[in-house]
């Protein structure tokens, strides 16, 4: 049948799935795990991206600090969380290692998007009047968008993928199906187990993906509105003509 066919057979056998040590229960783990450290990351990296990128001061330095999370091994981080009284927190080690391997592409693709956004177009919206908020909000949010999504795509799929550690420290996720495995010899119980992880990948992946058309800033959320006096709000007196619309520029490459 070969290991991939024994492999399917394992995934499709429901005793697999049931119990306190089972795939649904491993998964849950893995999505909790993976779903508690990416926003933790987003809360920590986006902000601050966001801020340094708009003032324009202390970015390069933050990406750089930041960036010496991915030199260090997650693994590393979480050995040495183990030899610490973090030990006995559950999935705090674990969560905290996934939070410093999440924030340097959160933090580095946000901050790049705000900086990369032309120079012209901001002076033209402070020409027009706006305040540094709606500068914000209404100009450089939309145009750095794209690269606000691929950090945080780039990020999630990292974290799903590296979550498979905590198994081994002892604690859940889709991890413990793999070193199961191993323990036992058990090699299509190990591929399975690799396959969850990356068939979880892949949906977080596309669902980001479908997120991302979703939310994505229309040309018409673009446009600059600058106050007209004595223009009531939702006048036509205070919409920009078509050929005042600012461009966007959609930078998609990744940091």
């Amino acid at each position: 049948m070969g290991v991939l066919g024994e492999a399917w057979t394992w995934l499709i056998t429901g005793s697999n799935w049931s119990g306190e040590g089972g795939a649904l229960a491993r998964l849950g783990e893995h999505v909790y795990v993976s779903g508690i450290a990416l926003a933790l990351a987003c809360a920590i990296a986006l902000p601050t991206a966001f801020y340094l990128g708009h003032i324009g001061k202390g970015g390069a330095l933050a990406v750089n600090i930041s960036n010496v999370g991915r030199a260090i091994p997650v693994f590393a981080v979480l050995a040495l969380f183990m030899l610490s009284p973090l030990r006995n927190a559950g999935y705090v080690p674990t969560i905290i290692a996934l939070v410093l391997f999440a924030v340097p592409p959160l933090l580095t693709n946000a901050y790049v998007g705000m900086r990369e956004v032309d120079r012209a177009v901001l002076e033209a919206a402070r020409g027009m009047g706006m305040s540094g908020r709606q500068l914000f909000l209404r100009v450089e949010l939309p145009l750095a968008y794209p690269m606000v999504m691929t950090g945080l795509r780039s990020a999630s799929v990292q974290v799903v993928a590296t979550a498979t550690i905590a198994a081994m420290v002892g604690q859940g996720g889709l991890g413990r199906i793999i070193t199961a495995g191993f323990n036992t010899y058990d090699t299509p119980q190990v591929v399975a187990g690799a396959l969850l992880v990356a068939l979880l990948a892949l949906l977080v992946e596309g669902v980001l993906m479908a997120l991302d058309r979703v939310l994505d800033p229309s040309p018409s959320a673009a446009v600059v509105r600058a106050p007209v006096p004595g223009a009531r709000d939702g006048g036509a007196a205070d919409a920009l003509s078509t050929d005042d619309v600012l461009p966007r520029d959609r930078v998609t490459k990744t940091v």
